[in-house]
């Protein structure tokens, strides 16, 4: 089947969101129990319980980051430019940090001897909160705007630094997606743990989820404030990628265009914060399996409220507001992303079936270590 330029850029769009969906729900619930290490469990066995309850799965996870990358690569060619020269020393961290986690899974039972032991959950907490962390300040920023600029030979100028990227709405974006996973985890612990270890996860549960859902409503105030993007000359999806070869303003409370235009969108951030509150709920009544579905619809909801608020840009400049660049004018070529559908029509599918297989392959494998089958081991 063959089809033209502008369904394929929104059939592709569709493809990297359904990703970020997949990484967020599985790599999030490694990332959320990781974090928790330093919070959960005071013995060295409660420890363990944590981490063999997202092990055997933590690394096939990383598919989905993978994927992402190699879409926003073959996808959006000069997105995936601009995004590696503005945000290198950025996800150079994530990418190092996420690194850490199969190594010191690896060498963790090394040596008995306590003092490696509490460096290794170090690390291995580093390696959960850092990547949620600045993957949450990623986020800001790209709702921010990024300091870039694209000439008429379409190179690229990034006028920004590190330090540029701590602003106060980026970390407050921060400190809620590591509220978001820190709930995401603890609720998947109290499905996967027993006794006080599961009940430290469901306190952690109440208190993770109400900080996401304050944080969260606190976020989408600001938005209403925060200056956003929108194009102002004709967008034609068809034609060729320009980048330059549009106008862009930017105003107070754009970002919300798009729900204004079709209101039915607003019910994905009230599915979100209806997600969290449900999460929070079941689990305070112990209906753990609920509350992982729950949490699950609140952490994918969140996915989408971006996605669909940043529609249909990609990589927004705050400095060369025609530098934008948006799924309509960043693309391949017809012919790359009709040939690239194929791929992802047969990989994608293999990636969720991996995973599904995974999870449910140690769903009743990786669970706590308890006295009983501690000495079954």
């Amino acid at each position: 089947m063959t089809f033209d330029l502008e369904s394929l850029r929104l059939i592709w769009w569709a493809i990297l969101g359904a990703v970020m969906l997949g990484l967020a729900l599985s790599e999030g619930l490694t990332l959320g129990v990781m974090l928790l290490l330093p919070i959960l469990g005071e013995t060295n066995q409660d420890k363990q319980s944590l981490l063999h309850s997202i092990a055997p799965t933590s690394l096939g996870n990383l598919a989905w980051l993978v994927a992402m990358v190699a879409i926003v690569f073959a996808a959006w060619p000069i997105a995936y430019a601009v995004a590696m020269s503005s945000f290198y020393l950025l996800l150079l961290l994530v990418l190092l940090s996420i690194l850490l986690r199969p190594l010191a899974l690896y060498f963790l039972d090394a040596h008995d001897n306590v003092r490696w032991r509490q460096y290794g959950y170090k690390v291995l907490a580093a390696s959960g909160m850092l990547p949620a962390a600045l993957l949450g300040l990623l986020v800001g920023n790209l709702l921010k705007g990024i300091p870039f600029h694209l000439d008429s030979d379409m190179r690229i100028l990034f006028l920004g630094d590190f330090a540029g990227l701590f602003n106060l709405f980026s970390l407050l974006i921060a400190i809620a997606c590591l509220a978001l996973l820190a709930m995401h985890g603890a609720v998947f612990l109290q499905l996967k743990t027993v006794g006080s270890l599961q009940q430290q996860a469901q306190a952690m549960t109440l208190r993770a989820g109400v900080a996401f859902l304050i944080l969260f409503v606190a976020a989408g105030m600001w938005i209403t404030h925060l200056e956003g993007y929108h194009i102002t000359s004709d967008i034609f999806p068809n034609a060729r990628s320009n980048p330059l070869a549009k106008f862009v303003k930017r105003g107070e409370g754009l970002w919300l265009d798009n729900y204004e235009h079709l209101p039915m969108l607003w019910s994905i951030p009230i599915l979100t914060i209806i997600g969290g509150g449900a999460a929070v709920w079941l689990a305070y009544m112990g209906k753990a399996y609920r509350a992982m579905i729950a949490s699950s619809i609140c952490v994918g909801m969140a996915v989408l409220t971006f996605g669909i608020s940043m529609f249909p840009f990609l990589l927004p400049s705050n400095i060369s507001l025609n530098s934008s660049l948006t799924i309509w004018d960043s693309s391949a070529s017809q012919l790359a992303l009709q040939t690239l559908l194929g791929v992802a029509a047969f990989a994608l599918p293999l990636i969720m079936i991996y995973c599904r297989w995974v999870f449910r392959l140690f769903a009743d494998k990786t669970g706590c270590y308890t006295p009983e089958n501690n000495e079954s081991r």
